[in-house]
Parts: structure tokens; C-alpha cells; sequence
């Protein structure tokens, strides 16, 4: 990850989380999510990229006792320090430092019950940064541990034309991937930059598998409320995901 990417969310932090509630794109990232996430009772969470905290705030809301979130913008982590402040709780703890590299310099937990990485891999430039996030990954979650990520499928898709809310374009092909940038639809519109790499948006598993992250699993988009509400409306959506959640495990022994 780079600095341009750190200003581009710092700049843009106040609006971003905005997305979530004001386009269709993100109402249904919202729902599928919050169904990928299930029942977190009594669990610890660490949210790589995490941001403002939008996900670790639906983790507390799905009984989680405390979450670390780690994001490169100190910016997106204030905001959502001044959200926590608002709602009078302090389970949160935000930590400034970029998810693609090593995180032994911060006073994270040794494991946890839960791992977050959702859209962190779309801004991976080459194989050693989408490693190094994988790495983290299951580094810090305990054995029989649960994960659930965000990640692009092809930023090309037809759907990707804003009908939903967002868009893409400045495409670069590279020998990995696909450097990019995507908008959303908003007043104002937010733009950044992206690099979703060809191992990532083919589903492959073979990475967080060789670091002992097992049995994925898509959240089906058509289990999202929004989507039976008007079928129609999310055919191209369901033609070619923009996006999916996933999830898997650790394995035990490891």
C-alpha cells in the first residue's frame, strides 16, 4: 500500500462510510456482511483495514466483547473514534499501520476469535502485499478460528457501469492484476485507487490456504433481503458478483 492511498482516505474519511446506506451497492454489502458475520457472542475481533469501524461495529452489535481495528488512515480511525465517543462505549481500539506488512510492533492479542479483512486486498500492488495481508490474516487467528473478508471479482464487470451505485475506470493492466480506480455515486463523489490482482479476483484460495485459512465459503447474495425484494433490479449483480464475502477457518494444530 502506498502513501497516495492513506491521503485519498484521509481526505475523503468524514463521507465515506456514507456509501453504506445511500446506494444499492453498499445496502446490500451491508446485509450480506452483517449474515456472513453471524453470531460473535463473547468474541474477540481484529479488523485489518478496518477503517472508520463500520464492521466492527455490526461485530459489537453481534454480541463481540472487544475489537482491534488496524487501517492506514489515521483520518477514517478518528472518525470512527468520534462515532464510539458518540455512542458512549469504548470496546474499539484503532491502531495506525499498513495490514501488508508485519504487525509485531503494535500491542495487538496473540490470536483471536475472529479476523476481518474486507476490501484490504483490493489495494494490494503486487503478490508480496496480498501475501503479507494473508499472512496477518492467520497469524493472529487462533486455530478453529473464523475469518470473513470483502473482495472484488473482475473490477470490469458490466455492473461495475454505476446502475448500483458504483463504478470503475483507468484501467491498467499489470502481469499480476488490475490497477484502477472506483467511484461512488454520491454528493459529492468519492474516488480511490485500487489493484485487485488476478489470484484475488479468480477465487483462488491457494495463498490463505498455504497459511492454514480452510474451507471458504461465499455468502450468497441472494440470501440478502434487498436482492429477493427485486431479483430483477440485481440480475447483472448476480450474473458476475462485483464483489463477494467470504469466509473460512483456521485449522486446528496450527
Amino acid at each position: 500500500m502506498d502513501t497516495q492511498l492513506a491521503k485519498e482516505y484521509n481526505d475523503q474519511a468524514k463521507t465515506y462510510d456514507n456509501y453504506l446506506t445511500s446506494v444499492p451497492y453498499g445496502q446490500l454489502e451491508t446485509q450480506l456482511f452483517r449474515l456472513g458475520l453471524g453470531d460473535c457472542a463473547g468474541l474477540t475481533v481484529l479488523d485489518l483495514g478496518g477503517g472508520s469501524g463500520v464492521k466492527a461495529r455490526d461485530a459489537l452489535e453481534a454480541g463481540a466483547a472487544s475489537v482491534d481495528v488496524v487501517d492506514i488512515s489515521a483520518s477514517m480511525m478518528q472518525s470512527g473514534k468520534d462515532t464510539e465517543k458518540s455512542l458512549g462505549r469504548d470496546r474499539i481500539r484503532w491502531y495506525e499501520a499498513d495490514v501488508s506488512k508485519p504487525l509485531d510492533h503494535l500491542p495487538l492479542r496473540s490470536s483471536y476469535d475472529l479476523v476481518l479483512a474486507c476490501w484490504v486486498f483490493d489495494h494490494a500492488h503486487d503478490l508480496a502485499e496480498y501475501e503479507g495481508m494473508w499472512r496477518n490474516c492467520a497469524a493472529y487467528l487462533k486455530p478453529g478460528g473464523r475469518f470473513l473478508g470483502i473482495r472484488a471479482g473482475d473490477p470490469r464487470a458490466p455492473g461495475w457501469d454505476g446502475r448500483y451505485g458504483f463504478y470503475t475506470k483507468d484501467y491498467k493492466e499489470t502481469p499480476e492484476g488490475l490497477h484502477y480506480r472506483y467511484g461512488m455515486k454520491m454528493d459529492p463523489p468519492l474516488e480511490y485507487e485500487a489493484s485487485t490482482l488476478n489470484i484475488s479476483m479468480s477465487g483462488s484460495h491457494e495463498v490463505p490456504e498455504k497459511y492454514g485459512i480452510v474451507d471458504f465459503e461465499i455468502e450468497p447474495p441472494e440470501n440478502a433481503p434487498i436482492v429477493q425484494a427485486d431479483p430483477e433490479f440485481w440480475k447483472v449483480f448476480l450474473e458476475q458478483h462485483l464483489y463477494v464475502i467470504f469466509k473460512g477457518k483456521k485449522k486446528m494444530g496450527i
